[in-house]
């Protein structure tokens, strides 16, 4: 193997701009399933938001990653700071459900038009001797950012909601700041094309029929799973589960200093904050250069089915959680963790990796096709649990996932087997 490359500067800051702008939208995103219960609205309404929300968030890209490639990702960046901040402190004066979606639909449209920049900027600063670690290293930023976020924001929710928002503008500031002084535009050779071109572009990559197909299976039975996960753990562990008692069972393995970092009192009785809990970053953070080193030398679709299988079996441990013992949960989230270490930073490389240097953003930005397939479904799992709660077995939806993500094993084993896999570049 050659020696690997050394990342330059602006590979540095790109994360830690990622690692920012997760812990404001994690921040946010994990605790509002909670925010909008409280607010006495139901998991049909909430599904409702949450599934405009990721519209926006997974639409824009389509369209982002080509102006990026046309006028700069710093430029981009900046637009979607200013598109970002007072949408989030928007959230602090609006409580009807059509503010509250509308709000929302546009801290999904800031956040649309920043998705793709860093990743971009990742490709776009790495080789074929480092785009394996590379890519661990932003999927373990993304992490950091979506694990620190919920805790912190679980905490400024005991005080009140307002604190929450405000922090989440302060770091979107923070970010402005930063992209202003620091972040230099990656070398690369910019298109000297129209913006019409470029859409024709995409035009014509979505009219590879094989292409295309890939992307809406990934969309279907990745995608829509794994963003299931997100919006629905966090209020099945609230609403469900006997949060004092995995306090209790949190503080015998950790101590009262640190449980007490993740939980809050509620009438003298300390409870830990599900969105704290209901999310993946914490253990990725921990994992992902490992999983990242484990499979950089293994074929990406059989990796990327294996992921899927370690996922599935997390979502059974989940279901578990609430009918035999709850501490399972722990165990649930860590085998998700696990199949999506496996799966999803390695399927993006691979996309990343199908396309030409030049043409970084734009296949990123049709990977974002797939992503917006599952994410925009997604709130269907959420009206799905509140039907699942009105019959009493609220652990249904964890085992309706289970199947759904077989059911995307086999269709993407079927996929390879009539299509076969595409040709990753070297450079």
């Amino acid at each position: 193997m050659s020696k690997r490359t050394k990342f330059p500067k602006v590979f540095w800051v790109a994360n830690t701009i990622e690692v920012l702008e997760r812990f404001a939208y994690y921040g946010i995103y994990m605790s509002f399933g909670i925010y909008l219960g409280e607010l006495g609205f139901s998991k049909g309404d909430l599904g409702v938001i949450q599934s405009i929300f990721l519209a926006l968030s997974y639409l824009i890209p389509l369209f982002s990653g080509t102006f990026a490639d046309r006028y700069g990702f710093k430029k981009m960046l900046i637009i979607s700071y200013l598109a970002y901040l007072p949408s989030i402190l928007l959230l602090i004066i609006t409580q009807t459900f059509n503010g509250i979606a509308l709000t929302m639909l546009t801290i999904g449209f800031a956040a649309g038009i920043f998705k793709p920049l860093i990743s971009s900027t990742v490709r776009a600063t790495t080789d074929s001797t480092n785009k394996t670690l590379g890519f661990g290293i932003f999927y373990q930023m993304v992490n950091l950012g979506a694990s620190v976020g919920p805790i912190i924001m679980g905490k400024l929710r005991g005080w009140s909601w307002d604190y929450v928002f405000y922090t989440a503008a302060a770091t979107i500031g923070l970010m402005f700041i930063i992209t202003l002084l620091f972040y230099k535009e990656p070398e690369r050779e910019l298109e000297g094309v129209t913006l019409k071109q470029k859409f024709i572009d995409m035009g014509e990559a979505l009219s590879n029929f094989k292409f295309l197909s890939f992307l809406i299976l990934l969309g279907i039975f990745f995608w829509l799973p794994f963003w299931a996960f997100f919006n629905t753990l966090a209020v099945y562990i609230n609403d469900y589960l006997d949060t004092a008692a995995l306090y209790n069972s949190v503080q015998m393995v950790l101590g009262s200093t640190v449980t007490q970092v993740i939980s809050s009192q509620e009438g003298g009785v300390w409870r830990i904050n599900a969105e704290a809990i209901s999310h993946t970053g914490y253990i990725i953070i921990v994992f992902q250069l490992i999983i990242s080193r484990i499979f950089e030398k293994r074929a990406a679709i059989p990796s990327f089915m294996f992921g899927l299988l370690v996922a599935a079996s997390g979502f059974v441990v989940l279901g578990l959680s609430a009918t035999h013992a709850q501490g399972l949960v722990f165990l649930g989230v860590f085998l998700f963790a696990v199949g999506e270490m496996i799966s999803s930073p390695r399927i993006q490389e691979y996309i990343m990796w199908i396309a030409p240097k030049e043409k970084a953003g734009l296949y990123m930005g049709t990977n974002f096709l797939a992503t917006f397939i599952g994410a925009t479904l997604s709130g269907v799992y959420t009206w799905l649990m509140g039907i699942y709660e009105n019959s009493g077995h609220p652990e249904y939806i964890m085992y309706t996932l289970t199947v759904h993500m077989i059911l995307g094993i086999l269709a993407i084993s079927l996929f390879v087997k009539k299509l076969g896999e595409f040709q990753e570049r070297t450079e």
